[in-house]
């Protein structure tokens, strides 16, 4: 970033905190808000565009090299008129990153003259032409681009610090996609009722990437076709320099007929929840009393200031007045013991969480109770305790499945089969990871400022998605054509703008 880049950025900065100076505030005899006698004119020459950190996303784009993969490997059209595979995928994922929640919000940015010009583009295809584009796609074809995400995703992968690559930890867990049309080809109704599909998601919880989505019908288990898919995404990550990979993922996905040949490969560990079954239970109650040690599990954060005081508790003195039966948690215990599978030629180390209860109706003890959690790992060195922290470390993909489903929208239904919504999921999912890649570029230069770069970095991976559009794509910008150079001029400020221009700097290097 130059000087004078610095310079401008630190004055709005100094602009916006003077005004937010709780110190020097307004004549308080009036309302704040006191705007009025409101004109509106429209600009004759000069054109801006709400979304103007687009251009960010199109450098990111070009220097992956995203659509020529795309181009060279994606045999969809038979002819291009105007229009290549590329443009579709990316008029999906653009969609997403400037708030488009369905395909007939493309409409919007097909017709916004200055948003095709930040793209370079004379037109982009209109929300009936991407609809038809999804129903081109066969299985196969979906697979192919996935596997060029992925080998895009290596070449984002390349230059970070190489703690980076310690150790990869992949996600999986399925989600459910209602839907209420009737006519949706492949459809069909899940266990609790409803009607749609029921995608398997496969991500990589360091940067919160989606390695993988595989669309199924609604009734179909959590765990069909997950071994595949953890075999996809285990040639990516030691492809791209992962010198060992965690398997994570619930009860559903413990897999027994695959874990002989996973663990084969010492690169790979797993811990998987396994369903408290009867020969389980008797296992955990036959150990002995010192098998057991308490589980004390370490706080969610530390407090910076003060600890705040704990608001009163609504729910509990209702619970306690009409007499609803209420379980209590009074403790864990944790223990661990060797355990077999019965489609296994090997004995995995199974660790075991008692949780104690206690039973109330009112303020009456009724009696005390317990619950058993089981965990299967073929990891022979972490402490039980830490075996545990991790595995409830996968519960974070829940929030994973949240951004995908009300943040970018992917995991959602427009079109008419099984294939072509499953072409969507994917397609659309790109918005998801263009934003763990844009963090990805930027650089953690060694010196004063290291630690604070690290951080930011990190906050960008772990951000919600709108936060992210917000900071970093909803910048009001001005659209200039001088020469071959098309200047996208901000127009306001906002705190993550340095963070913007620094990753700007490497994508244009």
């Amino acid at each position: 970033m130059n000087a004078t880049l610095r310079r401008k950025l630190a004055r709005r900065k100094r602009h916006i905190q003077k005004r937010l100076d709780k110190s020097k505030l307004p004549d308080c005899s009036k309302p704040i808000l006191t705007a009025s006698n409101i004109h509106y004119e429209l600009s004759e020459r000069s054109r801006g565009i709400a979304y103007g950190g687009i251009g960010a996303i199109v450098l990111l784009v070009s220097k992956l090299r995203l659509a020529n993969k795309i181009n060279n490997r994606l045999a969809l059209l038979k002819i291009h008129l105007p229009y290549h595979e590329s443009d579709h995928v990316l008029n999906l994922a653009y969609n997403a990153l400037c708030d488009g929640t369905c395909l007939q919000d493309i409409e919007l940015r097909r017709n916004d003259e200055v948003f095709l010009d930040a793209l370079g583009a004379q037109r982009i295809p209109d929300p009936t032409t991407a609809g038809d584009f999804c129903r081109r796609f066969t299985p196969e074809s979906v697979q192919t681009l996935l596997d060029i995400f992925n080998e895009v995703r290596i070449d984002a992968w390349s230059g970070q610090p190489a703690e980076f690559f310690s150790q990869a930890r992949i996600d999986l867990d399925g989600t459910l996609v209602p839907t209420q049309g009737e006519c949706k080809g492949g459809m069909n109704i899940a266990y609790n009722g409803t009607w749609g599909y029921h995608p398997l998601v496969v991500s990589l919880a360091n940067t919160a990437e989606v390695l993988s989505v595989l669309n199924r019908p609604g009734n179909r288990p959590s765990h069909e076709g997950a071994a595949a898919e953890v075999d996809r995404a285990l040639r990516v990550c030691f492809a791209g320099g992962f010198r060992s990979v965690l398997l994570r993922g619930d009860t559903d996905f413990t897999q027994t007929k695959h874990l002989d040949r996973w663990d084969a490969d010492a690169r790979v560990q797993f811990i998987f929840g396994i369903d408290a079954r009867a020969n389980l239970h008797i296992l955990a109650d036959d150990l002995p009393a010192e098998a057991w040690q308490a589980l004390k599990r370490p706080p969610q954060y530390q407090v910076k200031t003060q600890e705040r005081r704990r608001p009163a508790n609504v729910k509990e003195p209702i619970v306690v007045e009409r007499e609803f039966k209420n379980l209590r948690l009074v403790s864990e215990d944790v223990a661990e013991l060797d355990y077999m599978p019965t489609a296994c030629r090997k004995s995995y180390r199974l660790i075991v969480v008692r949780k104690n209860l206690a039973v109330k109706k009112g303020t009456q003890l009724l009696f005390d109770d317990y619950r058993y959690l089981f965990y299967l790992t073929n990891d022979r060195t972490t402490p039980a305790a830490e075996i545990v922290f991790q595995a409830n470390d996968r519960c974070n993909q829940e929030n994973l499945h949240a951004q995908l489903k009300h943040g970018v929208c992917a995991l959602q239904a427009p079109v008419d089969t099984l294939v072509s919504n499953w072409a969507y999921m994917v397609m659309t999912a790109l918005a998801w990871n263009l934003k763990a890649w844009l963090a990805l570029q930027l650089p953690e230069p060694p010196g004063r400022w290291a630690e604070r770069h690290r951080l930011e970095k990190r906050s960008i991976l772990t951000m919600e998605f709108k936060t992210f559009v917000n900071g970093f794509l909803r910048l009001p910008c001005q659209i200039i054509r001088t020469g071959r150079t098309l200047v996208y001029r901000l127009l306001s400020w906002n705190s993550w703008q340095p963070v913007f221009f620094r990753v700007l700097n490497v994508l244009r290097c």
